[in-house]
């Protein structure tokens, strides 16, 4: 499954080098980054590569200090999901961590 991430993705993954990321390995991240950085194409071509389970998932389970609290929010409520106030919190992306 190596090496299936189309070039019109890297705006997403700007920092990475999607050669060498692998769909199934890298997963949490992709769906992540799409969902805070893809527009409605990227997002459609996420929906294509993953299942809702998956989707629903990584949202439920956010990585520390990677999200934006608009998108979260609104993937939390489209999802039809509760992440708690703490693991919320953690998730959040912070430009000043103090």
């Amino acid at each position: 499954m190596k090496n299936k991430i189309p070039e019109f993705i890297t705006p997403c993954l700007w920092s990475y080098d999607i050669r060498q990321m692998e769909l199934e390995e890298d997963k949490e991240l992709i769906i992540t980054q799409v969902l805070n950085y893809g527009d409605a194409k990227r997002i459609k071509w996420l929906y294509s590569v993953y299942n809702e389970e998956d989707i629903k998932k990584v949202v439920s389970n956010p990585r520390r200090g990677l999200w934006f609290p608009k998108v979260l929010n609104f993937w939390e409520t489209v999802l039809k999901i509760k992440i708690p106030r703490d693991k919320r919190e953690k998730a959040i992306f912070k430009l000043c961590p103090f």
